[in-house]
């Protein structure tokens, strides 16, 4: 939330192997339109991998234009059942990271300010913040060293 009770929304994609957020969307409204852009941004940079998403059953992941963007790009798509959210746990790890670190600490008053707080906290996350898994690295140390 921001200002006088507006609403903005943020989907975004984690790479499990090295905790980088690779890909996210900041907007004004809950929509397919969101998480298809973040999705879209993800696979452009896929380089003909082809990864295993993983997602919440939330209905933009059930959608069908999200599975064929899913099959256009050969992924597999993980989706827990209803009631079990371990498909979706390291996402909400960084939600749970992102709103306790930066999000928590302000009163934003524009989605202007909130947007750029959120870029500066993924920046911070990707290349600063240091994580125990990765033996004290940020993710982008860590993906850097693996290569």
């Amino acid at each position: 939330k921001y200002g006088e009770a507006k609403k903005a929304y943020l989907s975004a994609i984690k790479d499990l192997h090295d905790g980088t957020i690779v890909s996210y969307v900041f907007g004004r409204s809950n929509n397919n339109k969101l998480v298809f852009d973040t999705l879209d941004q993800a696979t452009a940079l896929l380089n003909g991998d082809r990864p295993l998403i993983h997602s919440d059953r939330g209905f933009q992941y059930t959608h069908l234009g999200f599975k064929r963007r899913i099959d256009q790009a050969q992924m597999t798509q993980s989706m827990s059942r209803v009631g079990r959210c371990i498909d979706n746990g390291p996402m909400e790890s960084f939600w749970g990271s992102l709103k306790s670190e930066k999000y928590y600490l302000e009163k934003y008053k524009t989605f202007e300010e909130l947007s750029a707080a959120i870029d500066e906290y993924i920046y911070f996350y990707n290349h600063e913040r240091y994580q125990k898994r990765l033996n004290g690295l940020s993710p982008l140390e860590y993906r850097a060293k693996a290569a």
